[in-house]
């Protein structure tokens, strides 16, 4: 009988590590597929919440927040990038050239779980390809509405959904109970609402956790039938 364990993934489209992060931890799925399930929901995650509608160059917006310098950047987008690569996920090697508001990606996030799940993360999947991979802006409608589409989710109601204000309460309020526990960076797998896993972690990490944790539900429960 296989074992299911509910995973919240909070986290932004405008964040490297989540993308390897899920990348990783899809692979780890398919390891402890034949005996654990996953019940997988995204949950937003700003990074960046007071960005303009412009943006902001990424190198120069990186410097004044991190104070890192162009060459430490370079650096730090070669290594995710080798992560990246070690789990399938493939960056644009110009970079993501710049940094914009993830907001609206996140309402058709919240929108597409509504939905279903399945085709919520095909979404989450599809506008980390479109940022981190071809550099194209999750700020941008056209290219959250040919994620949508891509996901196989309704695009004239995506469309509406961007035209107006749905969802953007729901996201507030979610991004507001993460914070309060304690989630204050991203990628945060949390677990059956108990057991956090904090970054980009490798496969192997992953995995174990995964295995741990199911282990440990099904004595629960055998000791609760007891």
């Amino acid at each position: 009988m296989k074992k299911t364990l509910k995973i919240d993934f909070v986290s932004d489209v405008a964040c490297p590590w989540c993308a390897v992060g899920l990348a990783s931890l899809e692979r780890a799925l398919e390891r402890v597929a034949p005996e654990i399930e996953a019940e997988m929901h995204f949950q937003p995650f700003e990074l960046n919440p007071d960005m303009v509608p412009e943006g902001r160059d990424v190198t120069e917006y990186l410097g004044e927040k991190y104070g890192s310098s162009a060459e430490q950047q370079a650096q730090t987008r070669a290594h995710i990038a080798q992560r990246g690569a070690d789990v399938g996920f493939t960056f644009n090697p110009d970079g993501r050239g710049r940094i914009w508001n993830t907001f609206d990606a996140h309402r058709l996030l919240t929108w597409a779980g509504e939905q279903d799940p399945a085709q919520q993360h095909r979404l989450k999947r599809l506008l980390l390809e479109a940022y981190h991979g071809r550099a194209q802006s999750p700020a941008d409608p056209a290219v959250l509405l040919d994620a949508v589409g891509a996901a196989g989710l309704d695009v004239q109601r995506a469309q509406a959904i961007l035209a107006g204000e749905e969802f953007a309460g729901e996201v507030r309020a979610r991004e507001a109970y993460f914070q309060r526990a304690g989630i204050h960076s991203v990628p945060a797998i949390i677990i059956n609402e108990r057991h956090l896993i904090s970054g980009g972690q490798p496969v192997e990490v992953f995995e174990r956790a995964l295995r741990e944790l199911a282990a440990a539900n099904a004595d629960e429960a055998t000791r609760e039938e007891a």
